[in-house]
C-alpha cells in the first residue's frame, strides 16, 4: 500500500516535468522560428576549452595577445555590437578583461592581437579591471583552480554607446539595458 501512494504523489511531479519540458522546447522553438541563432566562436579555444598562453598576462607566462572573435547570424535591425570578457570566479569577482563598445554592424571577427592595434575604425576599449584600456588577458591568483572565462557579444539595436573610458561593468551592462537585440557566450578555461 506505501509503494502505491509513493507511486500516486510522484506522479504529479513527472507529468509537471514533462510538460515544463515540452513548454521550454517549444517556446525555444517559438522564439527562433525563422531565424538562426547568433553564434560566438575561437580560433584560439573552444567553448568550455583552455584559453592558450599566449592570450594570457605576462606575469602569468603570456604575451597578453588578445583572444581571436567571430560571430555570425546577428538578428535584423542589429546596429552595432558591444564585446565583454569577464571572469566570475569567486575570488575575481567579476574581474573585467575587455570591454568593447560600437563596434560596428558590419564587423564579425576580431583577429588575434586585434586590441590596442587593428580594432575596427569606431569600436572604443573601455578600461578593464587592471587599470588600463582594452584587452587584460587572465592572471588568476595561483593555486585558486580553474577560472572561466566569459566572452560575450551583444546585438545592439543602437549604432553607438556614448560611454566614457572608465567606465564600470555595472554601468557597461545598465548601458545595454534595451538594446540588446541578441547575444551569444563562449567560456575559456585557465589557472595556474
Amino acid at each position: 500500500m506505501t509503494n502505491l501512494l509513493n507511486r500516486v504523489t510522484l506522479l504529479p511531479r513527472i507529468l509537471f516535468f514533462l510538460i515544463t519540458c515540452v513548454l521550454l522546447i517549444t517556446s525555444t522553438t517559438i522564439s527562433s522560428y525563422g531565424e538562426p541563432v547568433m553564434k560566438l566562436s575561437s580560433t584560439a579555444f573552444t567553448d568550455g576549452g583552455k584559453i592558450p598562453v599566449p592570450c594570457v598576462m605576462p606575469g602569468a607566462g603570456g604575451q597578453n595577445t588578445s583572444v581571436p572573435l567571430v560571430w555570425a547570424d546577428a538578428p535584423p535591425g542589429t546596429k552595432s555590437f558591444a564585446l565583454s570578457m569577464v571572469d566570475p570566479h569567486p575570488v575575481a569577482r567579476n574581474w573585467v578583461h575587455w570591454l568593447v563598445i560600437n563596434l560596428p554592424a558590419d564587423v564579425h571577427a576580431l583577429p588575434a592581437g586585434a586590441s590596442g592595434k587593428k580594432m575596427p575604425p569606431g569600436a572604443q576599449e573601455l578600461h578593464n579591471s587592471f587599470g588600463a584600456p582594452g584587452y587584460g588577458g587572465p592572471q588568476p591568483p595561483p593555486g585558486s583552480g580553474d577560472h572561466p572565462y566569459v566572452v560575450t557579444i551583444y546585438a545592439l539595436n543602437v549604432p553607438k554607446l556614448d560611454l566614457g573610458r572608465q567606465t564600470s561593468l555595472a554601468a557597461f551592462q545598465q548601458a545595454l539595458e534595451g538594446k540588446v537585440l541578441a547575444s551569444s557566450s563562449i567560456t575559456g578555461y585557465f589557472g595556474r
